[in-house]
């Protein structure tokens, strides 16, 4: 199947396709729809399979439809992830497929940041949403969409009684999506009380292969050498090899501090901009 048989947006499957993805994973196949259709959801489904993308596809296209239509108020999307790096890796996937459209996300890594209210999508770990909430610096009072990815790794950072106390803030009447890696006894009261009547999806452990052996993500990791080249079928999954960065880009970077630091990678690695304009 492909991603326009998926129910995505041209625009949306316009940005895949352009970053070279060609073909949904099986979490993706199985996850996107459902988003789609306004269900809970909840995913069991191993680390490497594409999982942050089954959400952020159909999120980005969910927000971009309310937004065009002015007579309708747009998503308030609460993303809970296990920790603040988890948090920017989500970011950056909805920034990156963003292309074709005018989408506001918020990545909440300290508490002393500014908040933009105007915001379509908040992303943080549960600790500091409730030094947040307690400080009145956000109001989650009108979230319609919740994404937690991924629960167990929230209970690992021994996160679940912050995040109960989160849920006791979100309204009812809202869309849930909640990823695990494995399932867990300690957290059933949980989702329990995130969950109705949840459509539930499972992702055999043997497809991770999948992403394993498919070619890149979407997202940018450190640079590598080359080597085989990818199997034609590529998929939104696993991390993608860049090239070296530009000796003189870098040097520049350190001298004048470009973008305090965080300097885009396609400043610094030649024939990215080139190959995203093809």
């Amino acid at each position: 199947m492909k991603f326009d048989e998926l129910g995505l947006s041209p625009k949306t499957v316009k940005a895949i396709e352009e970053f070279g993805i060609t073909e949904p994973t099986t979490v993706q196949n199985d996850v996107i729809p459902s988003i789609l259709q306004g269900k809970d959801i909840f995913t069991i489904a191993p680390q490497g399979c594409g999982k942050t993308c089954s959400y952020v596809f159909p999120l980005l296209d969910i927000i971009s439809k309310a937004n065009e239509d002015n007579s309708k108020k747009g998503p308030n999307i609460l993303i809970i992830t296990p920790d603040s790096e988890q948090s920017v890796m989500v970011s950056d996937q909805l920034a990156l497929f963003n292309k074709y459209h005018e989408i506001n996300d918020a990545t909440l890594k300290d508490k002393d940041e500014m908040i933009d209210n105007e915001a379509n999508v908040i992303i943080a770990s549960p600790d500091l949403l409730i030094d947040l909430l307690d400080s009145q610096k956000i109001d989650l009072s009108a979230t319609n969409i919740l994404v937690v990815d991924d629960i167990n790794l929230i209970k690992k950072r021994k996160q679940l009684a912050n995040l109960e106390k989160i849920l006791e803030i979100l309204p009812a009447d809202k869309q849930n999506i909640v990823y695990t890696n494995r399932r867990s006894r300690e957290t059933q009261d949980i989702l329990d009380k995130i969950l109705k009547a949840p459509q539930e999806i499972k992702v055999d452990k043997a497809k991770e292969q999948e992403a394993q052996q498919a070619a890149p993500a979407a997202t940018v990791s450190k640079p590598a050498e080359a080597k085989t080249p990818a199997p034609s079928k590529v998929t939104a999954s696993k991390k993608i090899p860049q090239p070296a960065a530009d000796k003189e880009a870098l040097d520049l970077i350190k001298k004048f501090n470009s973008f305090g630091g965080k300097t885009p990678a396609f400043i610094t690695v030649p024939g990215i901009l080139a190959r995203d304009e093809k």
